[in-house]
């Protein structure tokens, strides 16, 4: 059994947790972030576009139910199948799987859509990347920001109360702002010890990057972005 410390943010984290359990590990909660809505409203959607594009459940989460509707008819392209099962939950009609990953998914919408208008369903910290490509191939991206991230901060002590005072086997990053605040825990004197051995695994390399290898800790990268694949690197024990 290993104590496995989850720092996405709810409900995510307690949906990981569960997984957790059942695969015989301890989840200890530690969220870095928190997900919280920003006013955004169908007013903000331009008359001329042509489809929806999705990156993360969390946009569809925080997003008005106004909004929804604006949009509900259009066709939605989501990165992938748990953001497109929260796609057809929330009520569009038209909803496409990506492969998971947002780099493929901008490839997939500018080969179809080059030209036209398409709204972007996001959070106000993002990569920037899918929206640069998109814009590449010509088409006019609308970015609608539903939701924020911001950071969580804990006193050494939370922390430590957190943890029972015990060391942690295994870190799972979910993102590269909660990768930066990991690296500032590890790098603090006080919970240096607690995180002496532990073993990091990062949902995408851009995510280990903002990790950048803290105090010379190796850390171990999903094959693809998507949360199965990070478990999987638990159960290979790798």
């Amino acid at each position: 059994m290993l104590r496995v410390l989850v720092t996405r943010p709810e409900p995510g984290a307690s949906q990981t947790a569960r997984r957790l359990q059942d695969m015989g590990h301890q989840p200890i909660l530690l969220p870095l972030t928190e997900t919280t809505a920003l006013p955004a409203d169908a007013g903000q959607v331009p008359a001329d576009v042509s489809a929806v594009a999705i990156t993360s459940a969390n946009a569809l989460r925080h997003a008005s139910k106004d909004l929804i509707a604006r949009l509900a008819r259009l066709p939605c392209h989501a990165v992938g199948k748990r953001t497109a099962e929260a796609a057809r939950k929330a009520g569009f009609l038209s909803v496409s799987e990506g492969p998971g990953d947002a780099e493929a998914l901008a490839d997939g919408i500018a080969a179809a859509l080059a030209g036209q208008a398409v709204v972007y369903l996001c959070g106000r910290v993002r990569f920037p990347l899918f929206e640069q490509r998109l814009a590449a191939a010509g088409i006019r991206v609308h970015a609608v920001e539903t939701y924020d991230t911001p950071a969580i901060g804990y006193a050494d002590e939370a922390i430590l109360a957190r943890l029972s005072a015990q060391p942690v086997d295994a870190v799972l990053l979910y993102s590269a702002k909660a990768a930066v605040a990991m690296q500032d825990l590890t790098n603090r004197p006080a919970l240096r010890k607690a995180f002496e051995t532990t073993r990091f695994f990062a949902l995408s390399e851009r995510i280990a990057a903002a990790f950048g290898g803290a105090a010379g800790k190796a850390i171990r990268i999903a094959e693809r972005p998507e949360e199965e694949a990070l478990l999987a690197l638990l159960r290979a024990r790798r």
